[in-house]
């Protein structure tokens, strides 16, 4: 089992963002030291609310300074919302600043602030989002690409600068409802599992997951990552005094952007937050957050758990009593786990 981070650049207004950034390395300085084996980070775009953003790309790239031999990574980058000839460039520099250690973590996204700011009409976007993948993929290939859309026009173009790893970095596809994990099937490496559904739901869609990969003769991925939101304290009732209001503030701020509505009908955030826990977060002492996550590796195959144990507004020193205990306690048990690959469903 591979143990990640992923790390919070997204902070409230009412934090300076130089001090807040300074706080990151310091918590991917001790994830490096612990033999953590990745460091993510997300991207969005006009913050609403109290909410400031770094950009992913910057933002990972000078992680990547500190994150020794671990794998960094974009989780994920809304490729929809950007020229295609921007991301494979981008990509294939990132890919070789981090030696050939590196996931490219693609996403469709689900604010209209954002579609709207980039010119993405609604009934374009998946279509975008597929030919712009498509052209990333042919310009890392050395192809000669011509194409003609709405925000891109290409003649014969090709792109000397290449990746690393060959043919490409690993595509991770992030998939929320059952249309997007069987486009995760058919186009990516993997499914990216999200960190806001609940157990139960990710069990139905692997289902669906595994029955696209076997319409498209594709094997059970290698690396199956998921994010998890993640807590642990010397027990229950302390985990949710100390990580309860930065947890369900970030979840608030889910629900005003919509974040539920891109995901299966039954997966609502307007709930009270000891509903919206239930089979979803993972909080409690090594042993409790050890039990709750044995689903992962016993019934769906995941390999690689990405923990994400800060949010908004958290103290330094409140996440760092959380990362200690995951680095002493939990990653010394992970580490022993065997993965059970889940068999084809007919």
């Amino acid at each position: 089992m591979k143990v990640g981070l992923f790390t919070t650049n997204q902070q409230h207004l009412d934090k300076d963002m130089y001090g807040a950034f300074q706080e990151q390395l310091r918590i991917v300085h001790h994830v490096r030291d612990a033999g953590w084996d990745s460091v993510f980070s997300g991207q969005h775009f006009l913050n609403e609310g109290n909410n400031q953003m770094l950009q992913l790309v910057p933002f990972i790239a000078r992680l990547m300074a500190e994150a020794g031999e671990m794998t960094t990574g974009l989780g994920v980058m809304l490729i929809n919302l950007h020229n295609p000839v921007y991301i494979a460039e981008t990509v294939a520099t990132l890919d070789i600043m981090a030696g050939g250690n590196f996931v490219f973590g693609v996403g469709l996204g689900y604010r209209e602030v954002e579609f709207d700011a980039f010119n993405v009409p609604k009934g374009t976007r998946v279509k975008r989002f597929v030919e712009y993948l498509d052209i990333v993929k042919r310009l890392w290939a050395g192809e000669q690409v011509t194409y003609d859309g709405a925000m891109c026009k290409l003649n014969g173009a090709y792109m000397n600068i290449r990746p690393v790893q060959r043919p490409h970095p690993p595509i991770w596809f992030a998939a929320n409802n059952d249309a997007a994990i069987r486009r995760a099937a058919r186009l990516g490496d993997n499914w990216f599992i999200n960190p806001h559904s609940t157990v139960a739901t990710v069990r139905r869609q692997m289902a669906i997951y595994q029955q696209a990969l076997a319409g498209h003769n594709k094997p059970f991925p290698q690396e199956l990552p998921t994010v998890k939101e993640i807590f642990v304290a010397k027990d229950r009732a302390t985990a949710l005094e100390l990580a309860g209001p930065y947890l369900s503030g970030k979840y608030k701020d889910y629900a005003k952007w919509g974040q539920d509505q891109a995901m299966p009908e039954d997966e609502s955030f307007d709930q009270a937050f000891s509903e919206l826990l239930i089979d979803r977060f993972v909080l409690g002492s090594p042993q409790a957050c050890f039990e709750e996550l044995k689903p992962y590796w016993e019934e769906l195959g995941v390999s690689h758990i990405i923990f994400r144990t800060h949010w908004a507004g958290m103290p330094l020193k409140t996440a760092m009593s959380s990362l200690r205990l995951i680095s002493n306690e939990l990653l010394p048990e992970l580490r022993k786990v065997q993965v059970k690959r889940p068999s084809f469903t007919a």
